[in-house]
């Protein structure tokens, strides 16, 4: 490091002031979002480009999975080299993304666009280890918590701004958009955090390496992710097929009223921070446990949907969906405070891990979903994502040592 970048990466120095973890808290949610802005609007772009339910499943799928795969093959660069000079990298590699999916003339271009959006917002998954690089030690944990927070409203409030954008001006415009948030986004990073010392001289190779290593040493870490997984997988089947439900026959609703539902859904992440003063006080497991069970409850719940009045069903969705929101934000909160304890010295490394499984999840969730409504409509998604927190719920009741590594 030259003089005039210093390191910030000493849990000793403070580094963050308030307005500095407005803007890492504001950047995560902003990137993240990016994931999320393409499902309230799959109604409208199956309209424009003539594609079945089957079809647009795929966009929400590749825009997780390109996620997946980021986080994997990006996300330990950070311990490598100077975090702020990736996430600008980033910055730049999104805008030009978004800007190609509003561009897009077919779904061909839409589903690479997609892609390349989920593989570049993982600037989201260097923000958050920032924060924790920049924070002293003993206000790391609040710190760390203000930046999940606008992560996770980035995730559920980008479904009403992209449902209220599209219904008034067009999906096209609400990437563009996007693209000229994330530039400003940039301008914001680059004056506003300094350069990080690399934590490690590992070659790529070793780094990514490490990952697996990590996957078979800790018996934990894979029933976190697989549960975590779960959850995440009846999440986006869920989300993704939400607008598509929506836009039939009874409801006849707009881009605009599927994002909405979004707004129930920030409703039970805010209270989410709850769940980590629970874990404190009652351990980890039993949060993860408390998580799953509300989330398999609520979507059950979804099941009488077809069977109710217009109105009555919409509020049971919103109700149902505060309530999965809760208990998937629980679990992950557990999950994250669970593994963290593994290892110390790889925290990073191994919340690479939970979050590849936890975006395989969404990827799948996606894809599974779409085909479901397709074939079994609205009941065929509720089961679905029924069924996958109930395995999410077997896996946290396992006992503890039921999937330990095994002996060499």
């Amino acid at each position: 490091m030259s003089a005039t970048s210093p390191s910030f990466s000493s849990p000793g120095q403070s580094g963050l002031s308030s307005s500095r973890v407005l803007l890492l808290a504001a950047g995560s949610g902003l990137a993240v979002a990016s994931l999320y802005y393409n499902q309230p609007m799959l109604g409208i772009l199956g309209n424009d480009f003539g594609a079945d339910d089957a079809a647009l499943g795929w966009i929400p799928a590749l825009t997780q999975l390109g996620y997946a795969v980021g986080i994997l093959l990006l996300a330990p660069l950070g311990d490598r080299y100077d975090r702020k000079r990736i996430m600008l990298g980033k910055v730049a590699a999104l805008a030009l993304a978004l800007l190609l999916a509003g561009l897009a003339p077919g779904m061909g271009t839409l589903l690479a666009a997609s892609f390349a959006v989920g593989l570049t917002a993982t600037l989201a998954q260097d923000i958050v280890p920032a924060a924790a690089a920049l924070a002293p030690a003993e206000h790391r944990g609040r710190i760390v918590g203000s930046v999940m927070t606008g992560l996770l409203l980035g995730i559920l409030l980008s479904r009403v701004v992209s449902g209220l954008v599209a219904e008034q001006f067009g999906w096209r415009v609400m990437f563009m958009a996007a693209a000229v948030a994330i530039v400003a986004l940039g301008a914001a990073l680059s004056r506003g955090l300094p350069s990080f010392a690399p934590t490690t001289t590992l070659p790529y190779g070793a780094l990514l390496g490490s990952l697996g290593a990590l996957w078979r040493q800790y018996g934990e870490l894979r029933r976190a992710v697989l549960a975590q997984g779960l959850l995440s997988l009846a999440f986006s089947a869920f989300w993704s097929t939400l607008a598509v439900m929506l836009h039939a026959a009874p409801f006849h609703l707009g881009a605009g009223a599927a994002g909405a539902f979004g707004l129930a859904g920030a409703a039970g992440a805010l209270a989410a921070p709850l769940a980590g003063r629970a874990a404190d006080r009652h351990g980890p497991a039993v949060v993860s446990r408390r998580g799953a069970l509300l989330t398999a409850v609520s979507f059950a719940l979804m099941a009488v949907v077809p069977m109710l009045p217009t109105q009555a069903a919409l509020l049971l969705i919103a109700v149902s969906t505060i309530g999965f929101d809760l208990g998937i934000q629980m679990s992950l909160i557990a999950h994250q405070s669970l593994v963290y304890s593994l290892d110390p010295a790889a925290r990073s490394r191994l919340n690479a891990v939970l979050m590849v499984g936890m975006f395989i999840g969404m990827a799948a969730g996606g894809a599974l979903g779409s085909v479901a409504l397709a074939h079994y409509g609205w009941t065929g998604v509720v089961v679905l994502a029924t069924v996958a927190s109930l395995g999410a719920l077997a896996l946290r009741l396992k006992r503890a040592g039921a999937l330990a590594p095994a002996q060499a």
